[in-house]
């Protein structure tokens, strides 16, 4: 597969790219997976329940509040990376029942042989397409359907529309939710369609990120949090703020007004997210 080491760094070409594994020089036994230079997924082999990632912090922090602490959940992950969330919900909802699909085949063995996560059968990841996982799952068959899908930086089109935020919808159970990462920059076309998409199927929805990523002022990561009844809106306020890097919760007539005008995402009409600014990932090296 063309593998090669650089030091400490691996690199090895997967089927969506050239995936790097950087270890973490200021935290022994975390490493960074990249692909294309565009960092996917950060984990702790020794502590799952450090995150590294601010979009991350928030999916877990949904995760936390969306259900008692502590009680098992059954979860589907669109989109694997390097099963940072999967690790995490392990370690802090024992006994979950997890499912992860990710279409990159060669980059779940990469992640198995060079970053393994702890043996349980409660946690089985499948080589496969994400729309094809949701066509093949049974209604009401999960709690959280987390959505962290992204090729060549970008989520891909067919995992955009109404049609696939329908099938989201369908293998929930009444109580459960939807978590999206979002990537999106000025003028943030592609999340308030998102919003405006989802909350056609899971009407109650809330938008946590950075405030200048919600101001349209530059690039970055929003998470949406849908259901069919109202999110924890003040807990995830309050976590949002208390974060290493504050960020704002978008919720009630606010997340009216951001997602005002905005069309309806179908299939026949679907593009990709926006991609990054070009440079926005350069380290220099």
């Amino acid at each position: 597969m063309g593998r090669k080491r650089d030091g400490d760094r691996v690199v090895e070409q997967v089927e969506t790219g050239q995936a790097e594994l950087v270890p973490d020089r200021d935290r022994a036994g975390s490493w960074t997976l990249l692909l294309d230079g565009a960092p996917q997924s950060h984990v702790d082999l020794t502590d799952p329940t450090y995150l590294e990632f601010e979009y991350v912090r928030r999916l877990a922090a949904a995760v936390d509040l969306i259900a008692p602490a502590g009680a098992p959940l059954r979860v589907l992950h669109l989109g694997g990376g390097a099963l940072t969330l999967p690790r995490y919900v392990s370690a802090t909802r024992p006994g979950s029942t997890q499912r992860v699909a990710e279409v990159d085949g060669a980059l779940v063995e990469l992640v198995r042989r060079a970053l393994p996560w702890p043996a349980d059968p409660r946690l089985r990841v499948r080589v496969a397409d994400a729309r094809e996982v949701l066509a093949a799952t049974r209604d009401g068959s999960y709690d959280v359907v987390v959505a962290d899908v992204f090729a060549g930086a970008r989520t891909p089109a067919h995992l955009t529309s109404v049609e696939y935020a329908a099938e989201v919808a369908r293998v929930l159970a009444p109580g459960g939710w939807y978590l999206a990462n979002l990537a999106d920059g000025p003028p943030l076309r592609h999340a308030r369609g998102q919003v405006a998409t989802v909350r056609t199927v899971l009407p109650h929805a809330t938008l946590i990120g950075d405030a200048a990523v919600l101001r349209g002022r530059r690039y970055g990561n929003l998470v949406l949090v849908a259901g069919r009844t109202e999110p924890p809106v003040p807990e995830l306020t309050r976590r949002a703020a208390g974060d290493w890097f504050p960020g704002r919760v978008v919720a009630g007539a606010d997340l009216d007004r951001f997602a005002g005008g905005a069309t309806v995402v179908r299939d026949a009409d679907a593009t990709g997210s926006t991609p990054p600014p070009p440079g926005l990932f350069a380290t220099g090296r």
